[in-house]
């Protein structure tokens, strides 16, 4: 007899169900992690990628990790604008706070700037100081996307000159995946600079140039530890041309489903059942981050500069189900519903 099932209906878990799935993993991985003491062969890591859980890897050399100063940046740029995002408190891609008390995910203000400019204002601008947060995030290939492959003079990029120290691709990735970079990004902050936790749809190769990054992740098994909600969404602005930012609703952009939890270091923020684990990389450091694991990113010194090499992931087979499934089902609750932000 056949059954029919509703497309349209979420399948559902139930938290007991999702915790003990949690433990079983944890149980049988716990959290730890693995350090490499040299970049692997292209088979052993496609073996990395079946385990799927995170490695540090040291020994994965670039040209950028020997050359990119703030003087040979600068020179390299020269008065190339580049986009920075502007947040009150360095936190972009967030939710927070807009008019009449709502939560909303805001998106940063995007100012265009000389790096010469970018510099400078990170190198003074540290904790403690009121001034808005900038930070270099701009992401979707801002280096290298897609298109560099199929045709690179249709690839343009703020960082073109950069690129001669960045590879488009990493040989024992792209064996092992058999395709292609999606993008490749540049990253530069100081520590007032944080991405707030979320899962990324790619295979994830991040590697930091100078400055230290601090991870707290979690497995994809956990994503019900971090209360996804469906927030409004809206963009950071300036008004009166004045350095003050206000939260912008947005008119036509859909909802956005987004984590709850603003820190998930702060005591309280996750469940007891929650084992996140803590990776601090140092320059010349690279991380694999598999698809799906949920990251949070502080980074140290008053400037730190990261590359990152995105890989689409494997859809075909039961993974990518999965990683939807655990990432929380039925109907998502909006986060105007309830009333704090942990």
């Amino acid at each position: 007899m056949a059954v029919e099932l509703d497309q349209s209906a979420s399948p559902i878990l139930t938290h007991d169900i999702l915790r003990w799935i949690s433990q079983e993993y944890h149980d049988m991985n716990g959290s730890s992690f693995q350090t490499l003491e040299s970049p692997p062969t292209a088979a052993e890591f496609a073996q990395l990628v079946h385990v799927s859980r995170p490695v540090v890897i040291k020994g994965f050399q670039i040209p950028a990790l020997k050359r990119w100063t703030d003087d040979y940046l600068q020179n390299k740029l020269q008065e190339q604008p580049i986009s920075v995002a502007i947040t009150p408190n360095g936190h972009a891609d967030a939710i927070a706070a807009g008019p009449g008390g709502r939560l909303f995910f805001v998106e940063p203000f995007v100012e265009k700037v000389p790096m010469e400019k970018l510099l400078e204002r990170l190198n003074t601008d540290q904790d403690g100081d009121n001034a808005p947060t900038s930070y270099l995030q701009s992401q979707n290939g801002n280096i290298y996307s897609s298109r560099f492959f199929e045709s690179p003079n249709d690839d343009p990029s703020e960082f073109g000159t950069l690129r001669e120290d960045v590879p488009s691709n990493i040989p024992w990735v792209a064996e092992a995946l058999g395709r292609n970079s999606d993008a490749v990004n540049l990253w530069i902050g100081n520590s007032k600079s944080i991405t707030s936790i979320h899962s990324d749809p790619y295979e994830n190769i991040y590697t930091v140039i100078r400055g230290r990054k601090h991870f707290t992740l979690l497995p994809p098994c956990e994503g019900w530890c971090l209360r996804e909600r469906m927030y409004p969404h809206a963009v950071y602005d300036r008004s009166d041309n004045s350095n003050g930012l206000s939260v912008v609703p947005s008119l036509d952009n859909p909802q956005v489903r987004w984590s709850s939890v603003f820190d998930p270091n702060l005591p309280g923020s996750l469940p007891p059942e929650a084992h996140p684990m803590h990776i601090t990389l140092e320059a010349g450091d690279t991380l694999y981050l598999p698809v799906g694991w949920w990251h949070y990113v502080k980074q140290s010194g008053s400037t730190t500069i990261a590359l990152n090499w995105w890989y689409d992931a494997e859809v075909r087979g039961m993974n990518w189900i999965w990683l939807n499934l655990l990432r929380g089902s039925g109907d998502m609750p909006t986060g105007n519903d309830e009333t704090d932000i942990r």
